[in-house]
């Protein structure tokens, strides 16, 4: 149906923080309201353009492209605050008739981001002229220029403006009216109809809707605050006047403006003129420059000259299977026109290994290409592994390849500006992307905004379930807490956060995402420069693919850095390592691996898997590949069957002999998508392209894909000689299968970085360590646990030293690490150059003084100096940390004179040294922090404690009452009792499937960490008790048979620890040996006992000398404490190994 009025100024959530409506919500509105055109013209930005266009196509409704514009008042260069106020713009609204319209409104934004940026996008009335081709032009809202100069009494000035608009947009120029219920707005009516007579300019009503439905109105005010950093209650707050700004019905709109019928006539009139369809689907690929030395010169030519010559590099001897394997991947890759695609990455790769760049091995379904491996893209031989190229290109399924490249994380943005040169600024931008306002975020920005104390908000936002993707209305459901907020006093926030909830909160930059196009790229993309200077697509990378423009993904890869700087370590020792070359059947490596003992082994390193690599005892990097695909949802499923075949504790069977060269790897299960393409090949005679297409309906369970395929499928196996019940059964398998497989090409190539870093974890382990540590300075949480890594290891980290340290961890011998002062918080690189050259140069420091006096103060201020002493890093220096803490402001100042007089020094004094000149102060007699304040400072600002640790104070009871040695490997029973006393923190809540609440927590203790589930019974009983740092005994069981690389216990109670002795000390143990015996001492002892009257049961184990057991006695009528004092006291008379509790 073709309505009679069509909105044209209408803005989503992509207008930030103010339009409070998602993209399907306004398409959906206006379907609603039986609507066939809408306009989408964001606040200075075209984000919105490919998820709305798109949304709406599909819909039915036809999408008109559109931006509000701020135009400059005078030039966009201009950027100062006017004299009467403001930054200085007006409004205007502009439409895209046209393609060549799209393309002028994609550089006038762009200018306004790039060029006229001063608060708001700006551009001028010089740009705007220049690019007006294609465009409607509609007169804005009372921010418009004419409103506004009209309301001014201007109009004069209004009609000059409107004159010199309509002569830009000849016959494309509207004048715009809006009502609602603004006094300001009716007085622009009747000024607009005025100049439209006047000048002989059309009217056009719009209502400027920021959301979708009336109601909305204060979720949107609550929008507007956000954007703002305002609170609702402010009286000078930004504030829309009336609840009208959503989306008015053809009758709102008619009752509104039914004096100004043609104005509703012109909304039509100008959705009829627009003729805009954006081309998707067609490839814009920069072209390659091929060098003029070459022999050749088409693309297509030329990667195959450079693929025949990397196969020979790779390969020596090329055979007849390598051959035609290369031919039959150029043929589809100049079939479907990417050879340019393959080219550039090549080189960029190249670009990266010849500058000594870490790239990883490959990433994705891009090894699985012989082409890529020969190119130097990949460094996986696919033939080796049995990797399908039809998984990474597939000429059925035509779409633009997908080679990811991961690089040290350090030197990543050094190949982008390898990519910018190579192809020019003006073709090559980072990309795009939206923060959303998630459940907790959503709450705690409306909670503020609407005057909740933070701690409030805090406390209603920790009730949201810790679940990936959790929503509100999941929240409510899940959380009983949650759920009696949302239906008792906090009600109006959770109702308003459920309306915002999703919604685009900011713009940031991808973290990997470049774009590169064959010319200027504002011909396909309008760009955004953010408030820190960095230039992105204003549309993101789905958009952009949608677009067909030439996108990839350079990824920072941590663990590339750390091999990398573990192979620099070790060369400090006069040793080289080429760290692909070592071998893959090193069982030392297994071990390790078979130990769980891969803490900063890439992708191997969560307790989860760790626990099933202790089962799986991997033996070859195949077993290694398949984990690495296995541990996901889904497919986990299969691990313990995995397992359990591996080591022939179950069946291996195959539904059909041709299975069985495909699954004899993993075991008889399907655990790659590549197995089942090969099924499909080799059951149904599929070609592996058209089994790649059934792999990906099956994986998106396309119904009447999947039937259509079946037919196929069974008939093909007939023809085999396969009977139809088992066709049906083997592809029934698959079918299941499909939708967890992972892809083999990817998992191989991670499968080799994990290798690699668990060999130098085996063979260089401080060097490795010592990298890992220094990559991860910036994260004290991931220091804390490579720190107790380092402890499994038996590698000793020295406390950072102000007089040894460097600014990264590195290793002094194969059993100890000196501490990098990198990682001490507030401590950055600059105040560390300047510490340690100055050391290098002249010196250790002797003073505080002394440091004070040597270094730049402007570097090493004071907040610096504070966190090396909290640190402990300055223990070496005159003085303990309390005196050195004091005397800080004396030291800058001391140093700051000692600069002044040494620049000031004349020739009279030049046999005077500079400290008789400035007398050197004295430290303060003070006693040090005591221990409890020393150790609060040390994990501030290092994360750990280092010269102590605050649970020694209980470590009587922590070694009385922990039944298990962390430094012993020990294995347990799933049903043996074992308690372990530590401190609580890393608290993670969770709902069990029953939606049952349940805790996650870690325990420091004094030996290590250990890991504690406490399901719904034990969390319910002992909530109160997990709390952060809060002491605790946890009395459980393991959960599963495990040696202490991690120790995980099911929690069945938790006692504090000043409760401990009464809780669990149920007998008290006293070995007598023969002297001891004899009455008299026993009635001493009987004395001692009854003066320390409890409740725990004394049991007496007379020695009987020789090997015969002690006989034990039970006193009776007596019942003993437990106390420090009298446990002292008896330990004392009887040796500490004679006296124990149970």
């Amino acid at each position: 149906m073709t309505s009679e009025f069509v909105h044209l100024h209408n803005h989503s959530d992509y207008s930030l923080l103010d339009g409070a409506q998602r993209v399907d919500q306004l398409i959906d509105t206006i379907s609603d309201l039986n609507m066939d055109s809408v306009a989408l013209t964001e606040h200075g930005n075209m984000f919105s353009v490919v998820p709305y266009y798109k949304r709406a196509q599909k819909t039915g409704i036809k999408p008109i492209i559109g931006c509000e514009i701020y135009v400059a008042t005078g030039s966009r260069f201009e950027k100062k605050l006017q004299p009467q106020g403001g930054w200085g713009n007006n409004h205007l609204i502009l439409l895209a008739q046209n393609y060549e319209g799209y393309i002028n409104l994609m550089k006038l934004v762009t200018i306004g981001y790039l060029e006229g940026f001063y608060y708001r996008p700006r551009i001028d009335m010089e740009v705007l002229e220049e690019h007006s081709n294609g465009l409607i032009c509609l007169s804005g809202c009372l921010k418009g220029i004419i409103p506004e100069k009209m309301l001014k009494g201007d109009y004069e000035g209004a009609r000059e403006a409107a004159i010199k608009f309509s002569e830009i947009f000849s016959k494309r120029f509207y004048l715009e009216i809006q009502n609602h219920g603004i006094p300001e707005e009716e007085q622009n009516i009747i000024n607009m109809k005025k100049l439209s007579d006047d000048l002989n300019l059309p009217l056009v009503c719009t209502n400027d809707a920021h959301y979708s439905k009336s109601d909305h109105s204060e979720a949107h005010d609550i929008h507007i605050c956000l954007g703002t950093g305002k609170e609702r209650s402010d009286p000078n707050r930004l504030r829309y006047a009336t609840p009208e700004f959503y989306f008015k019905s053809q009758d709102e709109m008619y009752h509104l403006f039914k004096d100004f019928p043609k104005a509703i006539e012109n909304t039509r009139k100008i959705a009829d003129s627009i003729d805009l369809e954006l081309p998707m689907g067609e490839y814009h690929l920069p072209n390659f420059p091929i060098p003029k030395d070459s022999s050749v010169e088409h693309p297509s030519e030329y990667l195959k000259l450079l693929t025949n010559k990397g196969a020979v590099d790779r390969y020596s001897q090329i055979s007849p299977e390598i051959q035609k394997r290369i031919d039959k991947e150029l043929g589809v890759i100049e079939e479907m026109g990417f050879a340019g695609y393959f080219l550039i990455t090549a080189d960029f790769v190249k670009y990266a290994k010849d500058n000594s760049i870490p790239v990883g091995p490959g990433r994705g379904s891009a090894a699985g290409s012989i082409v890529s491996y020969s190119l130097g893209i990949t460094d996986i031989d696919p033939l080796k592994h049995n990797l399908l190229f039809e998984r990474f290109l597939n000429p059925h399924r035509v779409s633009m390849p997908d080679i990811d490249i991961d690089f040290c994380i350090e030197r990543r943005s050094e190949v982008i500006d390898y990519i910018r040169n190579q192809y020019g600024d003006n073709s090559v931008t980072q990309i795009i992307t939206f923060g959303k306002m998630k459940a907790k975020q959503v709450i705690r920005d409306v909670g503020r905004v609407m005057g909740y104390s933070f701690g409030e908000v805090d406390r209603i936002a920790k009730t949201i379930p810790d679940e990936l993707n959790i929503t509100l209305d999941k929240a409510i459901s899940k959380s009983l807490d949650f759920r009696e907020m949302a239906q008792g006093e906090y009600k109006e926030l959770i109702e308003h956060s459920k309306v915002l909830e999703g919604m685009n909160r900011h713009a940031s930059t991808h973290a990997a995402g470049v774009v590169i196009a064959d010319g200027d790229l504002t011909d396909y993309v309008p760009l955004y420069k953010s408030s820190s200077g960095d230039i992105t697509s204003q549309y993101d990378m789905k958009g952009l693919e949608d677009l067909g423009l030439l996108k990839m993904d350079f990824l920072g890869l941590r663990n590339l850095t750390v091999i990398d700087k573990t192979k620099k370590l070790i060369k400090l020792n006069k040793q080289e390592l080429d760290i692909e070359d070592i071998s893959l059947n090193d069982k030392k490596v297994y071990n390790l691996f078979s130990k769980g003992l891969t803490t900063g082994v890439f992708q191997f390193e969560s307790s989860g898997m760790r626990e099933y690599l202790k089962k799986l005892q991997p033996t070859v990097i195949e077993d290694l590949i398949a984990m690495n695909a296995l541990y996901r949802p889904g497919p986990m499923q299969n691990i313990d069957s995995f397992i359990s075949r591996k080591h022939g504790e179950k069946n291996i069977t195959y539904i059909h002999p041709l299975l069985e060269p495909i699954l004899k790897e993993t075991y008889g299960i399907i655990v790659y998508q590549e197995q089942v393409m090969q099924i499909a090949n080799e059951v149904a005679d599929f070609t592996l392209a058209e089994a790649d297409i059934m792999r990906r309906a099956m994986g998106k369970k396309k119904k009447d894909l999947m039937e259509e395929l079946s037919i196929k499928f069974i008939s093909g196996a007939q023809k085999k000689g396969i009977n139809k019940r088992k066709s049906e059964e083997i592809f029934s398998m698959i079918e299941k299968f499909a939708q967890y497989g992972f892809n083999k090409s990817h998992s191989t190539a991670y499968a080799y970085i994990a290798y690699q870093t668990a060999w130098l974890k085996t063979y260089y382990p401080s060097e490795f360590m010592s990298a890992n540590l220094t990559s991860e300075m910036g994260n004290i949480d991931r220091i804390v646990i490579l720190f107790n890594e380092c402890k499994k290891l038996n590698i000793v980290v020295y406390p950072p030293d102000i007089n040894v340290s460097k600014q990264e961890f590195y290793p002094i011998n194969r059993n100890t690490i000196s501490y990098g002062l990198n990682a001490i918080k507030n401590v950055g690189t600059k105040a560390l150059e300047a510490i340690i050259s100055e050391r290098t140069l002249n010196g250790k420091y002797n003073s505080i003084f002394d440091l004070c006096k040597r270094v730049d103060l402007q570097k090493v201020n004071k907040r610096v100096i504070e966190s090396l002493i909290m640190a402990g890093a300055c223990d070496s220096l005159e003085g303990n940390r309390l005196q050195l803490f004091s005397a800080i402001d004396e030291a800058i100042q001391f140093g700051q004179k000692s600069i002044i007089s040494n620049r000031d020094q004349v020739n009279i004094f030049s046999d005077i040294s500079q400290e008789d000149l400035i007398k050197i102060p004295s430290l303060s007699d003070l006693e040090d922090w005591d221990e409890n304040t020393a150790l609060t400072y040390e994990k501030e600002v290092l994360g750990t404690y280092i010269s102590g640790h605050p649970l020694l104070e209980h470590s009587d009871e922590i070694e009385e009452f922990t039944t298990i040695d962390f430094n012993e490997k020990q294995n347990f029973s799933k049903t043996e009792k074992i308690i372990v006393g530590g401190m609580i923190s890393k608290i993670t809540k969770r709902f069990d499937k029953r939606n049952r609440p349940m805790a996650f927590f870690n325990m420091d203790c004094l030996g290590g960490t250990t890991e504690v589930i406490a399901f719904s019974d034990c969390f319910d009983r002992y909530e109160n008790q997990i709390v952060e740092n809060n002491v605790v005994f946890v009395k459980g069981t393991p959960a599963d048979n495990t040696n202490f690389s991690d120790l995980k216990i099911i929690g069945d109670s938790i006692t504090p620890v000043d409760q401990v002795r009464d809780k669990l000390s149920n007998q008290l143990n006293i070995k007598l040996s023969s002297e001891n015996t004899d009455p008299q001492k026993i009635k001493q002892l009987m004395e001692l006992a009854k003066s320390y009257n409890g409740s725990c049961r004394l049991v007496f184990h007379l020695d009987k000398g020789g090997n015969e057991r002690p006989t034990r006695v039970l006193a009776h009528n007596v019942k003993v404490s437990t106390s420090k004092e009298f446990i002292s006291r008896l330990r004392l008379y009887y040796g500490k190994d004679n006296v124990w509790l149970e």
